[in-house]
């Protein structure tokens, strides 16, 4: 290794070392509600590591039933956004933590429907970060999926 590179990685240490301790001395904490338990799902509600919270994606299906709330997209959407706000209580954070999701939806057309609920639970000023794609055939026959990351260490 040149005389450059080992001061650059030795840098990398020393700048960087903080951060990585804190993120290795923090533990792994798997949300994994008791009617997910009760359905046998193979996943947890969501994952903490590092300060971040990642919340496994959810459908509009109300917690512990095995189908999606009737009404359209517009019923499966809130139920989809209120599923993410139980899990986000069950870690002390609200809306605000939240800082990217990712969509999946099996009809794009309905796109603008979507939409109308998702913003009504997000300040004007504090949209997260989001990708979104179609999707031919989601979990349960939904009509909308969504994961979102949230900050744990304050927004």
């Amino acid at each position: 290794m040149t005389l450059f590179r080992s001061a650059l990685v030795a840098l990398a240490v020393v700048a960087g070392g903080g951060a990585a301790r804190a993120a290795r001395a923090a533990p792994t904490v798997y949300l994994t509600s008791p009617e997910t338990q009760a359905l046998h799902r193979p996943f947890s509600d969501g994952v903490e590591v590092g300060g971040v919270l990642y919340i496994s994606g959810q459908i509009g299906a109300a917690p512990g039933v095995d189908h999606v709330v009737t009404g359209g997209l517009e019923a499966e959407t809130r139920q989809v956004m209120e599923n993410i706000g139980t899990v986000l209580k069950r870690r002390g954070l609200t809306y605000d933590a939240v800082f990217k999701c990712t969509v999946m939806i099996a009809d794009m057309n309905q796109w603008s429907t979507f939409n109308k609920v998702y913003v009504t639970y997000f300040k004007a000023d504090r949209l997260p970060a989001r990708s979104a794609f179609g999707a031919n055939g989601l979990a349960r026959g939904a009509a909308v999926e969504l994961e979102c990351w949230a900050n744990t260490a304050g927004s």
